[in-house]
């Protein structure tokens, strides 16, 4: 007869560490990084189309010391700042009037479909003749970047409230101020976050486009001017860190609301019935 142990008094499986979830997150990236310098040191590719690693560091220790990459990266900030502000706030309140109202939805839901159809950098053109080529052509081409993830994030978390809350608010005769505060807010806050983190990606992207276009200033008029001077290692330099820059913006409101959430939870207010 056969007495089967119980892993408890077995012996110990052998286990592959795990790491934590920011250890994972940088495998793939230093693996890259690996594979670039191992490139770049048997010249697969000319110096001259694939720069090391180090003379990308280099030149954005140079740009930084002479200040210019200071200059750009805060000129792109301020520019993806405002426009972004303008655009989540038009779509934010676009967003609560169509989802409150069935009337003005049937108004504007055609025109705002039509109208977010055409991407961001196909108005440039059409504004470059209105506006010209300054900071209005930017900040409007921004704006509508974010508008369009907020109004469509903020519409559908309001028509996703459960007919059962309405109910309630309906039987204790909510006044429509207290609607939109007690129910209609809470209740749109995740998709609301989510129209502003997908609002903020595609503001930065239309950021860098619009900058690649008509600029004098930013990372993506740094990325136009080291092709016109056939310095790849500021082209690299610049892709990275407009990645990098990018990756900490959504960073930044992910952990924003990771935080909106506990306190929602520890209040009682998440999934409740006001």
């Amino acid at each position: 007869m056969r007495i089967a142990l119980s892993p408890a008094f077995g012996p110990a499986p052998w286990r592959i560490p795990r790491l934590s979830w920011h250890g994972t997150g940088l495998l793939v990236p230093l693996g890259l990084l690996v594979i670039w310098q191992v490139a770049s040191a048997r010249t697969w590719l000319p110096p001259q189309i694939l720069p090391s690693p180090l003379e990308v560091w280099q030149s954005g220790v140079d740009l930084w010391r002479s200040g210019d990459l200071e200059l750009h990266v805060l000129t792109s900030l301020q520019r993806v700042l405002v426009g972004f502000t303008i655009g989540a706030a038009i779509g934010l309140s676009l967003g609560l009037a169509m989802g409150l109202s069935r009337r003005v939805e049937a108004y504007l839901r055609p025109l705002f479909i039509a109208i977010s159809q055409v991407p961001a950098l196909g108005w440039i053109p059409f504004l470059m003749l209105i506006v010209g080529i300054g900071e209005p052509l930017k900040i409007i081409v921004i704006a509508k970047a974010a508008c369009v993830p907020m109004v469509l994030n903020t519409h559908a978390g309001i028509r996703n409230i459960p007919p059962a809350y309405l109910e309630v608010a309906q039987a204790l005769r909510f006044t429509r101020w207290q609607l939109l505060r007690r129910l209609v807010l809470p209740a749109t806050i995740p998709p609301v976050f989510t129209g502003v983190r997908y609002g903020l990606t595609h503001a930065w992207m239309a950021l860098v486009a619009v900058e690649l276009l008509a600029s004098s200033e930013g990372l993506g008029f740094l990325l136009v001017w080291g092709r016109q001077m056939f310095w790849f290692d500021t082209v690299v330099m610049a892709m990275v860190l407009i990645g990098l820059v990018g990756f900490l913006l959504d960073l930044v409101l992910t952990r924003l609301e990771r935080r909106l959430q506990r306190w929602r939870i520890a209040d009682g207010t998440a999934g409740a019935v006001p």
